[in-house]
Parts: structure tokens; sequence; C-alpha cells
């Protein structure tokens, strides 16, 4: 059996990746089926992606609308401040303990290099609560912030690289 290129072996991992990207709740079999892949190798693949921590963990893609929950976008600029603090306080997972007890699910936030120093995608029932969320973002971070810009998601496109099976509705909103 000959031996498979460290190269190879990455492209596949990113055949993989994508297709769990398009639907992670696809069988084995239909992974496979659609990589070209037998099911053992796409399941090595898929073992290998979760032990390394490239694969994190598994996404619902929901549509918020049908829960009457909205979905908001906190955009920050932080001051000059060192962050060493900052960091101890993110890695403590304090905003997201606060943020479950008013109601707000946090979908993803990440650290930024341009305009902005951070970017935070949250849900919640409205924008009394998303508000709410701000204050708690500001008490707890209030010495590192210079700017929050907060902005409702008024339709969305694609979420989590999956599009809207209701894109035709785009119209009554632009």
């Amino acid at each position: 059996m000959p031996k498979v290129s460290k190269r190879q072996k990455e492209q596949d991992e990113k055949k993989v990746v994508a297709e769990l990207q398009n639907n992670a709740n696809e069988s084995i079999d239909k992974l496979a089926k659609r990589c070209g892949f037998s099911r053992q190798k796409v399941w090595r693949i898929i073992k290998k992606l979760e032990s390394s921590k490239t694969i994190w963990g598994y996404h619902a893609v929901v549509d918020h609308e049908k829960l009457q929950m909205k979905h908001y976008i906190l955009l920050l600029k932080k001051t000059n401040k060192p962050a060493s603090e900052l960091v101890n306080i993110i890695v403590s997972r304090e905003l997201e303990k606060r943020a479950r007890d008013i109601g707000v699910i946090i979908e993803s936030s990440g650290y930024l290099y341009g305009s902005f120093d951070w970017i935070m995608s949250f849900v919640t029932e409205d924008i009394k609560q998303a508000k709410q969320f701000v204050e708690v973002f500001n008490q707890l971070y209030h010495t590192y912030i210079a700017e929050i810009f907060l902005h409702e998601e008024i339709f969305p496109v694609k979420t989590c690289g999956i599009s809207n099976p209701q894109i035709d509705r785009l119209k009554e909103f632009v």
C-alpha cells in the first residue's frame, strides 16, 4: 500500500471538514460518498481532527426568528490599557455565566485585528435584554472599553457556512 504524503493527508482533512461544515449531522457513509473516501477513512480523519481539537464541536444552525429570538453583534474598541488582566477575566468565563443568567446565548466571540478589537455574536429575546447584556459587559470590562457598538441582525443570509433556506425573504427587508 503506497504511503500518502503529508500534503495529501491535509487535503483529505480539508475535504472532510468542508463536508462537515455543510452538514455535520450527515452519516459517515454519506460523508464518505461525497468525499470519495471509504467510511473507515472518514471516521479516522474525523477522530484525528477531534482529538487534535481542530474540530472543537458541532453546532445546530437555528432560525432564531422561529424561537422569538433576535441576533445581535457587539463590536468593541478597547482602550490602550494593557490587557493582561483582561485575558484572565475572559478565560474565567464570567461573562458567559452572567449572560446565561439574563437569558443571553453567546454564539461566538473573538479578538480582532483592524478597526475593532473584539466581536461578539449573541441571541436574546429583545433589544432590552441585549442592552442589559451590554451593561453587564461594560461592568466587567469598563476599564478596557473605549467604545461599544451594538447591532441587530435583520436577516441572516448565511450562518455557519449554511445558506438560509428562506433566502427569498431577503426581498422583504431590502
